[in-house]
């Protein structure tokens, strides 16, 4: 598979809308007939800055239907509460679901946007009362707060961290439980579950604060794992087949390329044959 042409400029991501959702995914929109593979996940899944991303290239490899209904910075409460998402998950015959991250999510301490969950809205009156010091109004996105909150105090912290992990089982229980098809789920990091989620600097690698036990845990009720570790790639994003706009360019190096999606549709094929 070759790349050599493609080159700067961002992509038309056909956005899309399927009804009972204010919700915005990936183009263009799908009506195909039941018993589809139903693609789950966040900004990987939706395939940023990638022409073909992966739940297209699972459609080739596999010869039937695929929906991608993959979205930006997703996470469990959108999968969980979405009117469109629960629609499709009912005409589903199998389900991918990316792994998401434990940052994104309402809990006891603070609360997130229902729509986009990397979005912070407000923090409870326990979580102000550990961080009496913290201006809360300061902070718009998860990531943003937490890595502040790290920095105020490592044992808050792990406090918090604690509380998205408790969290984040019972709602990926809950979310698995209530899918009727074979569930199949995608590790798509570049850590392997076994590596310490927690950075000593920052907070890590996405999936964030997920660690091989809690992925242990949801394999009994998944058809399959894969695991899929991107690379570190010293390429310039274009060179590896990305487009993306004027100012884009940190956040598409971060992002899975060409041929990341086009490996993970490879793992995905083989474990639902």
């Amino acid at each position: 598979m070759s790349y050599a042409k493609a080159g700067h400029g961002p992509l038309d991501y056909q956005p899309c809308r399927y009804e009972g959702s204010p919700m915005t995914f990936r183009g263009p929109k799908a009506e195909p007939e039941e018993g589809y593979v139903l693609c789950l996940g966040g900004s990987e899944t939706f395939g940023k800055f990638s022409p073909d991303p992966f739940p297209d290239l699972l459609a080739r490899r596999l010869g039937r239907p695929v929906v991608n209904m993959g979205a930006m910075n997703a996470g469990i409460d959108l999968l969980l509460h979405d009117p469109a998402i629960r629609n499709a998950l009912a005409r589903a015959g199998a389900v991918v679901l990316q792994v998401p991250g434990a940052a994104n999510l309402s809990n006891r301490f603070f609360s997130v946007h229902p729509r986009r969950n990397d979005r912070f809205v407000k923090a409870s009156t326990m979580m102000r009362t550990i961080y009496r010091e913290v201006d809360f109004t300061e902070f718009h996105f998860t990531r943003h707060m937490l890595t502040a909150l790290k920095r105020r105090s490592e044992d808050r912290f792990m406090i918090v961290v604690e509380e998205l992990r408790a969290a984040w089982q019972a709602r990926m229980t809950t979310l698995l439980d209530r899918i009727g098809v074979p569930v199949h789920l995608l590790w798509l990091s570049r850590r392997a579950p076994g590596d310490d989620p927690l950075d000593e600097e920052g907070l890590g690698y996405d999936p964030l604060f997920v660690d091989a036990a809690m992925l242990a845990g949801l394999e009994p009720k998944a058809a399959s794992v894969s695991v899929c570790i991107l690379p570190q790639d010293a390429r310039a994003p274009a060179a590896r087949g990305m487009f993306y706009g004027r100012g884009e360019e940190a956040a598409a190096r971060l992002m899975p390329g060409p041929e990341d999606h086009d490996r993970v549709a490879a793992l995905l094929a083989g474990a639902m044959a």
